[in-house]
């Protein structure tokens, strides 16, 4: 399993170097070409997500996106730092509990709808650690090897 961390300050103009990053190490992993626009489409959603998040909440730690390469599995993780509800859960209500303002929630839910529009394997937990949204792709060609 090979795995790719980046973490960025939470600063919009970095989100495009996240979108950019996932797109080439999903390549490298062997996702089909036709996937990748869909790829950084959802890290772009998730990343922006994530900024909003740590900005609306004045949180000066890094966001941060693990890019893991399985067998037969592509996947992203895109963590904040931001508590949520305990116990956390796959909604996105739970997700939305723990934007600062009624706005947010609605900029929130739309990033994780158009997210659950993109990718069929989503999972977004929350916890008093923060939030989470996991993406994964199957993978069809072996991984080029560099």
């Amino acid at each position: 399993m090979a795995t790719v961390e980046l973490r960025f300050s939470a600063q919009p103009e970095h989100v495009r170097t996240a979108r950019l990053v996932a797109a080439a190490v999903a390549r490298r992993a062997g996702l089909e070409e036709a996937l990748l626009d869909e790829v950084r489409l959802a890290v772009g959603e998730a990343c922006s997500r994530a900024v909003g998040l740590h900005r609306s909440h004045e949180l000066s730690a890094p966001v941060r996106v693990l890019l893991t390469e399985e067998e037969k599995v592509f996947s992203i993780e895109v963590a904040d730092e931001v508590p949520g509800p305990s116990g956390g859960g796959d909604s996105a209500s739970a997700q939305a509990g723990g934007a600062a303002e009624p706005e947010a929630d609605g900029e929130d839910e739309m990033g994780l709808a158009v997210i659950s529009g993109l990718v069929d394997d989503v999972e977004v937990t929350s916890g008093e650690s923060g939030g989470v949204i996991r993406m994964s792709w199957p993978t069809t060609a072996a991984p080029e090897l560099h």
